[in-house]
């Protein structure tokens, strides 16, 4: 028998010594490099029930077969995606808890260590899809400066978590779609509504309340690891680890999908460790560590965070970017939790308002594109 494409089955006689014709809905030869339709074994005289299997899957009756006119594909678990993100921001937090643990490991060493355990990730992937190295000869400009700006947001970011308390360097980072927006306005000339200038007011609050700088705080500001001064060279490079990683992205949608992703990631983790690798000579803090505990907390930073891209990848991949970007928000609930239970570092009303001020103004961000895009999507097939 013939299975009807998206119905019951159905029973179809077969003629006297031939086969069921299968659904014609191309000329003669049009069908040349198909998988052919080959009666199932098990079939015996005329007037027998007949079934079709596909050559390219042959455990698949035809209407299920993966090349059938007609078959719905199997979709994602619903929610995976978001279970993902979940996942990846939960790694990520991990990861930067482990780097607070780390004593005499300096964040570029870090650093270097984050992109060795990229390359070997990443190379692989280049050479099974033959992408190069270098990347084409108009791309390459950009792609050295995604790698300089990721790899510096990176460095900067790893610095902020170790002298500063872990949610309040996690809640800056955060206000990278504002910043996106701004930078995609002035570079893109992307719109840059009303909305998107009180997101970026917002942030720019939350940030101040995180901070506490002298002059609008007075001189005693508590809830700080360390002095202030370390405190504000924190905040200082979490803002420009935020504005870096803003830039990468921007670099990135000018680039489009003409450069292959992993190649992207090559010139980030390239790039990242030969900047690494001098930086620790200039400043003579290339040391491997003296505990073997921080050994393996390197280790598994390197783990964790390639660990966290590619379950963040693959919620890009089967779920859309708005509802992703606002369920990245659990990093921060991660981070306070972190650093609760294992930094005994309780935060203060300061970063608590300043984190529902960012939280809320990238939450916002990221719903106004998810609706826009949404929008367009709609118009364009109509």
């Amino acid at each position: 028998m013939v299975l009807c494409q998206g119905a019951e089955a159905a029973a179809v006689p077969a003629a006297a010594g031939k086969e069921a014709e299968g659904p014609r809905g191309r000329e003669d030869g049009a069908d040349a490099g198909r998988p052919r339709l080959q009666p199932a074994p098990g079939v015996e005289a005329a007037g027998a029930e007949e079934r079709r299997v596909c050559g390219c899957c042959p455990a698949s009756p035809w209407p299920r077969c993966c090349e059938a006119p007609g078959t719905k594909k199997k979709t994602a678990c619903p929610g995976l995606g978001l279970f993902y993100t979940v996942l990846s921001a939960f790694l990520f937090s991990v990861a930067s808890l482990f780097l607070k643990k780390i004593e005499d490991v300096h964040s570029v060493e870090v650093s270097a260590f984050r992109c060795i355990f990229q390359m070997a990730f990443v190379l692989p992937g280049l050479i099974y899809y033959k992408t190069g190295f270098l990347g084409p000869k108009g791309k390459r400009i950009f792609l050295f400066f995604r790698g300089l700006l990721g790899s510096s947001a990176m460095i900067l970011l790893y610095y902020a978590f170790q002298v500063m308390p872990l949610a309040d360097a996690t809640v800056i980072t955060f206000s990278s779609p504002v910043f996106t927006s701004l930078l995609a306005w002035i570079f893109l000339k992307e719109k840059y509504s009303v909305w998107d200038l009180l997101f970026t007011l917002f942030t720019i609050t939350g940030v101040i309340l995180i901070a506490r700088p002298p002059f609008l705080f007075g001189s005693n500001v508590t809830g700080i690891e360390g002095s202030y001064t370390d405190h504000l060279k924190g905040t200082i490079a979490a803002i420009a680890s935020t504005v870096s990683a803003a830039s990468t992205i921007v670099i990135l949608r000018k680039v489009g999908k003409s450069v292959h992703y992993f190649l992207s990631i090559w010139y980030y983790a390239v790039i990242g460790l030969i900047g690494c690798v001098i930086a620790l000579f200039v400043m003579n803090e290339w040391r491997l560590p003296y505990c073997g505990k921080d050994r393996v907390f390197l280790i598994l930073i390197g783990i964790l965070g390639l660990g966290g891209q590619i379950f963040l990848t693959k919620a890009l991949q089967i779920e859309k970017a708005g509802p992703v970007a606002i369920m990245r928000t659990m990093d921060v609930v991660f981070a306070f939790i972190l650093q609760i239970l294992f930094l005994n570092h309780l935060p203060t009303w300061w970063t608590v308002g300043g984190a529902l001020c960012v939280v809320a103004s990238s939450s916002g961000t990221a719903i106004r594109k998810w609706k826009q895009s949404s929008k367009k999507a709609e118009q364009n097939e109509i």
